[in-house]
């Protein structure tokens, strides 16, 4: 980049911090309100270098992010994006693990479909994660070949078009469909289709339904249609994960987040959680919502 293209970059740069300073001062007059931050990354393009640079201003999501998760003893990683929309957004270093329960979302929907006299067991499965009860929606779908299959079809359906669902146990202590792999970029791509997905409302609303004892994360928010998930690793380290719909501003929201705390223990991924949720809270404002079409 030459000397010119530097100072352009540096003078556009200086222009957007003293817009934010000038906004600032502008609301000094109700000091009893706490004024609204322009809080974004700011792309700020120089025509002549063929690209952009992104700078996170202070207070930005992306910037409390990364101080929150330098103050994480483990991995923790964040996907967001509108319903109905095409860009998200990522964070974090922890990017793709086993499911867990909450691949009982798509596979109830499954289920529901093929019988409806499974709707106290996709209830159980889904409210309160009863594993017993996701059993039976499995067995439901047919042989071990055919349930993956019917549940992979759901995926595909919400947009996810990598995730793969084993049709036999890779764990002895774990369900088959609890280790499919589910990236969070994958996970919230399904949620922002999830409500545009055929005979999905059913399973919508009991994710909305949620046991009070497992209402943490983004159970904070009232409105939140979400499901959790979480077990241990060959070692005995908790992975916990979440994964639903929020209300913003401008629509629906769709969230997936996942912590793999160091001390392995569940109570501490748990945490981490609560602590994004807190975070995201702070946020809702900068982040575009949407709906189906």
């Amino acid at each position: 980049m030459t000397i010119d293209r530097h100072r352009r970059v540096r003078t556009v740069l200086a222009a957007l911090l003293g817009a934010v300073v000038l906004l600032t001062a502008a609301c000094g007059a109700e000091p009893e309100i706490e004024p609204p931050q322009v809080t974004r990354t700011v792309p700020v393009i120089d025509p002549g270098a063929g690209g952009e640079v992104s700078i996170a201003l202070p207070g930005s999501l992306a910037a409390d992010f990364a101080e929150l998760q330098q103050g994480f003893r483990g991995r923790a990683g964040l996907a967001i994006m509108p319903v109905g929309g095409e860009k998200m957004v990522t964070f974090g270093t922890w990017t793709s693990g086993p499911a867990w329960s909450t691949i009982k979302v798509p596979m109830a929907i499954a289920a529901l479909r093929a019988d409806n006299a499974y709707a106290a067991t996709a209830s159980a499965a889904i409210t309160a994660s009863d594993n017993g009860a996701a059993d039976t929606l499995w067995a439901s779908l047919g042989s071990g070949v055919d349930a993956a299959a019917a549940v992979q079809g759901v995926l595909r359906e919400g947009g996810d078009d990598t995730t793969t669902v084993p049709s036999v146990r890779t764990r002895s202590d774990a369900s088959i469909y609890g280790q499919s792999d589910w990236t969070l970029a994958d996970q919230v791509r399904f949620a922002a289709q999830l409500p545009c997905v055929p005979q999905s409302q059913r399973v919508l609303d009991l994710m909305g339904q949620i046991v009070p004892s497992h209402r943490w994360g983004l159970g904070a928010f009232g409105s939140a249609e979400f499901k959790g998930g979480w077990g241990p690793d060959p070692s005995g380290k908790y992975l916990v994960r979440q994964f639903g719909l929020i209300d913003s501003p401008s629509g629906r929201i769709a969230i997936a987040f996942a912590a793999q705390p160091d001390s392995g223990a569940f109570a501490d991924g748990m945490t981490m959680l609560d602590e994004m949720t807190t975070l995201l809270s702070g946020h809702l404002s900068e982040l575009a919502g949407g709906r189906c079409a």
